[in-house]
């Protein structure tokens, strides 16, 4: 007979209570493997290539070790994905610049963290039109600046509430909401360029 898996919080509870020793990191190492591609995802979105990404995973994880006494309760992953913000958030702005991102690196190029296998009812053109709307999307991301670029990920892709990626940024209401709006207006036009691979409700319109 299976035992069920611990929760997040006894989980969490063991990392606090035997800090350093073999039990500990044992809890811990379970929430990682709960959560790391969920965070793994994010850097990705955000940063923009593999290598980067990976390394902000594994930050994420270690500041979030060091950080255990922090974590208050409420959603775990939530906590998590918070730390991997911030973290991407100051590495772009001390790299200052924008990721390059090459068709190799994008999902569903040549890395093993690529997009999920498609349908088998897809035919084979439709396998690829959604693999090359794919790349043109995380294009588009990358294309923004790195606050519009935050808030576009965390809300449309994330899903998280205005006011909780406020307290992730540590910006406003009305700063989450106009970047958002700019944001999105540059995906718009962004991906105006493949009109033919989106849905006919995102193509814009022309006069007959």
């Amino acid at each position: 007979m299976k035992t069920a898996p611990y929760n997040d919080q006894i989980l969490i509870e063991r990392v606090r209570a035997g800090k350093g020793d073999v039990g500990s990191l044992d809890a811990f190492n379970e929430l990682v493997l709960r959560y790391q591609d969920s965070v793994y995802s994010l850097t990705y979105r955000i940063m923009g290539d593999a290598p980067s990404a990976s390394d902000a995973t594994q930050e994420t994880f270690i500041i979030a070790y060091r950080r255990i006494s922090t974590y208050h309760g409420g959603s775990f992953k939530s906590w998590l994905l918070r730390i991997a913000t911030n973290h991407c958030y100051d590495e772009l702005r001390r790299l200052k610049r924008r990721p390059a991102v090459s068709v190799e690196d994008l999902p569903g190029g040549e890395t093993d963290d690529g997009a999920p296998l498609p349908d088998p009812s897809d035919t084979p053109e439709q396998v690829v039109d959604q693999r090359e709307l794919q790349r043109a999307i995380q294009e588009c991301i990358q294309s923004l600046n790195p606050d519009q670029r935050v808030v576009l990920v965390l809300s449309d892709i994330e899903g998280l509430e205005y006011a909780t990626i406020a307290e992730n940024i540590g910006a406003n209401l009305g700063t989450v909401k106009s970047r958002l709006s700019r944001a999105r207006a540059g995906m718009r036009d962004c991906l105006q360029g493949v009109q033919e691979l989106l849905p006919s409700a995102f193509r814009l319109r022309t006069d007959d």
